[in-house]
Parts: C-alpha cells; sequence; structure tokens
C-alpha cells in the first residue's frame, strides 16, 4: 500500500456505530466501510460547498420555509448535475487505489448511496444554513 493511501486512511474518523459482517453485499460494505468515513472527513467542506451553493444561485435558499430548505438540498443533490459530479469528486478523492477500483465496478450504485449519505449530511446540518449577517459601514 502507497504512503498516500496509508495517509488517507490513517485521517479517517473511526464510527462507533457502523456495521460490517460477512453478510452485508459488497455495495453495504464498501458504503459502511469507505463512504460513511470519507464522507464525515469531508462533512465541513460539503456544509461550506452548499453556502457557496446557496450564494451563487442568488440566496433564494433563506427565503424558503423548513420545507422547502429540505426538498432545496434534494434538489441540488438529485438535480443540479455539476453540483452533484463537485460532491462526487470530494468523495472519491479521498479514495485509496484499491478503493476505486472497487468503486469503478459499480459505480451507478455506489453514486446513489453516496448522493444519499450526502443529502442526509446537508440535511442534518440544515440548521448551519443561516443567512449571514454583513456589517454596515458607519
Amino acid at each position: 500500500m502507497s504512503n498516500r493511501d496509508l495517509d488517507l486512511k490513517k485521517i479517517r474518523p473511526a464510527i462507533k456505530t457502523l456495521t460490517i459482517n460477512e453478510n452485508m453485499s459488497g455495495d453495504e460494505y464498501f458504503q459502511n466501510a469507505v463512504l460513511r468515513p470519507v464522507i464525515k472527513l469531508q462533512n465541513d467542506l460539503f456544509i461550506e460547498v452548499f453556502r457557496n451553493y446557496i450564494a451563487k444561485h442568488k440566496y433564494v435558499f433563506y427565503d424558503l420555509s423548513l420545507d422547502k430548505r429540505t426538498t432545496y438540498i434534494e434538489n441540488a443533490i438529485q438535480k443540479d448535475m455539476k453540483f452533484r459530479n463537485s460532491l462526487k469528486g470530494m468523495v472519491i478523492g479521498q479514495f485509496t487505489t484499491d478503493e476505486y477500483l472497487l468503486y469503478i465496478k459499480n459505480s451507478s450504485a455506489l453514486n446513489k448511496r453516496m448522493m444519499n449519505i450526502v443529502k442526509e449530511r446537508l440535511l442534518s446540518n440544515i440548521q448551519l444554513f443561516v443567512k449571514p449577517e454583513y456589517l454596515t459601514a458607519v
């Protein structure tokens, strides 16, 4: 294993509630062993990226009700392909070489799992997306 691969694995957070057993499908194993730790590691980055997404879309997010904000996040991840691909890149870039080789064998199903986890992360942090207060000149 290369130094890069070892370093990547070393910086991933441990998730104590993860269950990994021999009865799991390959996709489920990959989700729990790779995707969840990588997405948890990237959580702060995802929050900042979504704040930037809100800004680039003229801050309409802040005028929405809580239900509509949830839908907005879901639509951003599922329908905005540029944004979705950017999020995928942030996750895939944290894979080891071997993990990437596993990923490309079933990328379509794994992308669905990946985007669902990212969506849940953003939704669970929805309270962090508040309209920024700007200082005014005196």
